[in-house]
């Protein structure tokens, strides 16, 4: 049987200024992960790492779309919610 850990990283509601600084750092952070492991496989093997490349500019999109969404509320003068949780599974692949 797979052992699955389930964490509750945000759960609230915000306004669209503190959704904006919220996903801002998430993706910012995810962003710059990517960044360093591209820089990393360049300095190691002279190579971009392709799957962190492509990586970030999914999460640049998804930011871009965030905005979207942001932009939206702030017209609307609306409340945004989060429900967001980490699901860790183990597996026998590696990455």
């Amino acid at each position: 049987m797979e052992k699955q850990d389930i964490f509750t990283l945000i759960e609230g509601q915000f306004s669209p200024t503190e959704y904006r600084e919220l996903m801002l750092s998430i993706f910012k952070s995810k962003i710059r992960f990517h960044r360093m492991k591209n820089f990393s496989t360049k300095e190691r093997f002279g190579k971009d790492d392709e799957n962190a490349l492509s990586r970030m500019l999914e999460l640049q999109e998804t930011l871009a779309s965030i905005f979207k969404v942001i932009e939206t509320a702030e017209k609307e003068n609306q409340v945004l919610e989060i429900r967001a949780e980490i699901i860790s599974n183990f597996t026998n692949s590696t990455p």
